[in-house]
């Protein structure tokens, strides 16, 4: 067995591993706000406050929880001003999450796209390339056990962020969003499963998988084709649903035990790391883990 796979390895003996729910929501809770400075800001300016939606997780029943690090990449942080504090802001989230929880709760931390794109030239896989090391490098520094490259849509830019995840030395799990073309059944960009498993797996990834986008209904297929795509474990984080747009905002209403029930028949489809993604909470999480007993249950104390 591999290091770079032995945690996911060890993991994967009580599974499913139960993952985490939504950030954005739990911090804008807590006082973020909706437009202006960015979440991952908060690393340095309200820790505390990042380091109890970690910590809320875990209490829920979190095996893995994430950090505010979505969308830490210094492309990102530079359209609000930010840029030049990218390796500080992800350094800061990850060891936010790391005291947040217990030692045996793993932390996954979390890396999004960059809001550029490389087919209208905004960009070169170079330029993606360095601003995902310099990111990943902040997070291994952090005390990341893993690392997360979650809600993509362009191949190309998913396969540059595993691999300069991987230089690391630490597992990466690799996430698509499926919700485009006639099926819902492809990437904004038009990528099937098939084409992200072959294209993730040979960059380097770890786990392969799909959040954001659909519901526990419309990732059940994703999943099977994933499984039956490749070997490696299978990530998947479905939304609360399909959100409707109350006020301007997006709104979830699917509860927690149907959640829950769809996120079992995605387990019994050969989903092995399941949690939520936009509309779920802690609460979500607590009735997910509930489900799946002591295996889904964290023990110990906070650092």
């Amino acid at each position: 067995m591999s290091t770079t796979n032995s945690l996911i390895q060890t993991l994967l003996e009580n599974r499913p591993v139960i993952t985490d729910g939504a950030w954005g929501t739990q911090l804008q809770a807590l006082g973020l706000p909706m437009t202006g400075e960015p979440a991952e800001a908060w690393n340095l300016s309200h820790p505390e406050r990042v380091e109890q939606v970690a910590r809320d997780y875990a209490e829920a029943g979190s095996r893995i929880i994430l950090s505010n690090t979505f969308s830490g990449n210094r492309i990102t942080l530079a359209r609000h001003g930010f840029g030049d504090k990218a390796r500080e802001i992800n350094r800061a989230g990850a060891a936010i999450s790391r005291k947040a929880v217990p030692q045996n709760v793993s932390v996954f931390a979390s890396m999004g796209p960059s809001g550029v794109m490389l087919l209208s030239g905004e960009t070169t896989e170079s330029e993606l390339e360095n601003a995902f090391s310099e990111q990943a490098e902040a997070l291994a520094e952090g005390g990341a056990d893993a690392i997360v490259v979650e809600t993509m849509s362009d191949l190309a830019e998913a396969r540059a962020a595993v691999k300069a995840a991987v230089r690391t030395g630490l597992p990466v799990v690799a996430c698509m969003v499926f919700d485009s073309g006639r099926e819902k059944d492809r990437t904004m960009m038009g990528v099937t499963a098939e084409e992200a498993a072959a294209g993730l797996e040979e960059a380097g990834a770890s786990a392969i998988g799909a959040n954001c986008g659909n519901g526990p209904e419309g990732y059940l297929p994703i999943c099977r084709r994933l499984r039956e795509a490749t070997s490696l474990p299978v990530w998947l984080k479905p939304n609360a649903g399909l959100p409707e747009i109350i006020d301007g905002r997006a709104a979830y209403s699917m509860s927690p035990e149907s959640f829950a029930r769809g996120i079992e028949r995605l387990v019994q489809a050969g989903a092995d790391f399941v949690g939520g993604c936009c509309g779920t909470t802690p609460e979500f999480i607590r009735v997910l883990a509930r489900g799946y007993g002591d295996g889904a249950s964290p023990a110990g104390s906070p650092h």
